[in-house]
């Protein structure tokens, strides 16, 4: 059943359309380059050069239509991810994945707040376990405090920070001529380290938290407009379908383009000049000063600041949304704490843990591996049964995805399946 509406109507002019439907999509991809991913991308780039560009361009057709049709599966649905898993997949299994979620998103929460903690140090000087208590308080209270419609316009603010690693990259003036070879043409990984390292940039890249986060702020977004009741949410408009493919588009390129000059920036200076040994990305931002000057040093620490901010609520707010939807809790960021102590609870429990994590001396690098462990496993058979999910007519009330976009999914899972298996064979 379509939605009613006069959206169809009114057609303002492209480019106040254009920043108008960006939203959800945005806030997604922006997430995606959260400090743990930007560690990743500084890793490949000080350790294998420029040999890995060219997956930016591989993993954005990979990554969009993943993300389009779970934001379809909260459109058509009325429903967030879970909801939806729960009508095709027994309970058990279903609570299964929100638990792997949890335990995925809790660790790179804490691999988060450390990230940024250790930028804050650089800046200021002050010790960094008295950043990760103020960082995580902050956004957690910022989470519980705050309605949807208020915390989406600050998340879209804050994924204006992803450009300082556009900034930074041109400042260290690179010679693209010598790069355009790697840029567009795909080099086979050689080694362990380099499957590995292309298995982590998948894993980051395209992650199980933002399945779920996409699909949930879609059911938010119809929440912020009076729907209230799941019968008014299900089906979706041709206007919205064509404004949130817009809106994934250009969220999930900016993703993939902040991806590239990260690891750009770091192949052109660390593994220039020989430093591969980077395991964090303040460390990335720390070892850049000298080579590109610190102005560039500086930028790219204030961009792990800002991203961290807009991610970690996006890493708490997926898994507590698989709970409460899994569990038929009461849920939403539109609601009062009172009214959904669960899904809050989550919500701190995983905010509580991360801190922690930091303060038990957790290697943030050996976890970071085992959260794309985690991720590495959960990803290709989540993938599955989103694809099974959205091919069911009656689940997706007559609009299942394209048969396009269900082959390229079904193919990023072939993707993400062999890549795993690339990394242990060789």
């Amino acid at each position: 059943m379509a939605k009613e509406g006069n959206r169809d109507q009114k057609r303002p002019n492209f480019i106040r359309r254009f920043f108008s439907v960006l939203g959800p999509g945005l806030i997604t991809g922006a997430a995606d380059d959260d400090p743990s991913g930007i560690a990743t991308y500084s890793i490949a780039g000080a350790q294998l050069g420029t040999s890995l560009l060219w997956t930016a361009f591989i993993t954005w057709p990979l990554m969009a239509p993943v993300q389009m049709m779970c934001a379809r599966i909260g459109l058509c649905t009325g429903k967030g991810l879970g909801g939806a898993l729960r009508q095709k997949f027994p309970k058990q299994v279903v609570a299964i994945v929100a638990l792997a979620l949890l335990i995925a998103n809790t660790i790179n929460v804490g691999a988060d707040l450390s990230g940024m903690a250790d930028a804050a140090q650089m800046l200021t000087g002050l010790n960094s376990h008295y950043f990760v208590v103020f960082f995580g308080g902050t956004i957690a209270f910022a989470t519980v405090r705050f309605r949807y419609y208020q915390l989406a316009n600050i998340l879209k603010w804050l994924a204006a920070s992803l450009f300082a690693y556009v900034i930074t990259a041109i400042v260290i003036r690179p010679h693209w001529s010598t790069i355009v070879y790697d840029t567009f043409v795909p080099s086979w990984p050689k080694g362990h380290e380099a499957w590995a390292t292309l298995v982590a940039i998948l894993g980051t890249t395209i992650s199980p938290y933002l399945f779920f986060w996409q699909a949930s702020q879609e059911v938010e977004e119809e929440k912020a407009m009076g729907r209230r009741m799941i019968v008014q949410r299900q089906g979706a408009t041709s206007r919205e379908i064509r404004d949130r493919k817009l809106d994934v588009g250009v969220g999930t390129f900016f993703s993939n383009l902040v991806m590239y000059f990260i690891i750009l920036t770091t192949a052109l200076t660390l593994h220039v000049h020989g430093q591969t040994n980077i395991e964090t990305s303040s460390q990335a931002a720390s070892a850049l000063a000298p080579l590109a000057g610190k102005f560039a040093a500086t930028i790219f620490t204030l961009g792990i600041l800002g991203v961290g901010f807009l991610a970690i609520p996006t890493l708490t707010g997926s898994a507590a949304y698989a709970f409460a939807e899994t569990f038929h809790w009461r849920q939403g960021l539109d609601q009062k704490f009172k009214s959904a102590r669960a899904f809050y609870g989550v919500i701190i429990l995983s905010t509580i843990v991360g801190i922690g994590l930091d303060f038990a001396n957790v290697n943030p690098v050996k976890a970071l591996f085992w959260t794309a462990v985690i991720n590495g496993l959960l990803a290709p058979f989540l993938l599955v049964g989103i694809l099974t999910v959205a091919s069911d007519a009656k689940i997706m009330n007559k609009q299942c995805s394209s048969l396009l976009g269900r082959s390229v999914v079904g193919l990023t899972a072939l993707v993400m399946f062999g890549a795993a298996i690339g990394m242990f064979v060789f």
